[in-house]
């Protein structure tokens, strides 16, 4: 038995085993394949996921706060209310995942991969978005103060009543976003692609009130 295989079955082990499957704080478990696997509460604090497979787990309220995810898989994976406070999900594959109500604080998601995920209620205050794909992701009152989305792809987004204050959205895409209620308060808003976004009550950098309209230019 190879050393993948080995590490493997320990891994599995731990997981089912009642009296140790909830603390893996620190632990190697990068390209680990744990698809599928009920991993909810588990302590995952600074723990290396590197190129891990989580796609389709389920880890609600897990604490991941810390930890080293880069290219990993969380692909409809059920993430709600887990932590990733500081954590490393640089071109993390996070499609159709639900992240709502999840800490995400300063959290390093660039270039990652979140087309149609749930974001509901998100804190996501100054994380790194950078070059993220939005398209389409659910962020109704996620909270995006200070967060980098420079470059970030929000097409057809739904951003209701979502705080982006203070956010940087330099050359962002945000076509046919829905930014009903947002507050985008000094907010940095260069080269932002707004074209068919919805804007109704919206807080505009400014703070004046943006009235109903959709934007057929920017």
């Amino acid at each position: 038995m190879n050393n993948y295989a080995n590490k493997q079955e320990f891994i599995l082990n731990q997981i089912t085993n009642s009296f140790q499957r909830h603390n893996f704080s620190g632990h190697d478990l990068s390209e680990i394949d744990l698809r599928g696997l009920d991993l909810s509460g588990i302590n995952f604090i600074g723990a290396d996921l590197r190129g891990t497979n989580l796609s389709g787990s389920i880890l609600t309220r897990a604490n991941l706060s810390g930890a080293n995810l880069m290219e990993a898989s969380l692909c409809g994976a059920n993430l709600y209310e887990a932590s990733f406070c500081e954590a490393n999900l640089i071109n993390a594959d996070l499609r159709q995942a639900n992240l709502c109500g999840s800490f995400l604080w300063r959290v390093k998601l660039i270039g990652s991969n979140l087309w149609g995920t749930s974001l509901c209620g998100a804190d996501l205050r100054e994380a790194d978005l950078t070059e993220a794909k939005l398209i389409e992701a659910s962020l109704i009152e996620a909270n995006l103060m200070r967060a980098n989305l420079t470059k970030a792809k929000l097409c057809g987004a739904i951003l209701l009543e979502a705080n982006l204050s203070e956010a940087n959205l330099t050359s962002a895409d945000l076509t046919w976003a829905n930014l009903t209620k947002t507050k985008l308060s000094k907010a940095n808003l260069y080269q932002t692609n707004m074209i068919y976004a919805k804007f109704r009550d919206t807080i505009m950098p400014d703070d004046t009130i943006k009235e109903p309209q959709i934007v057929i230019s920017y």
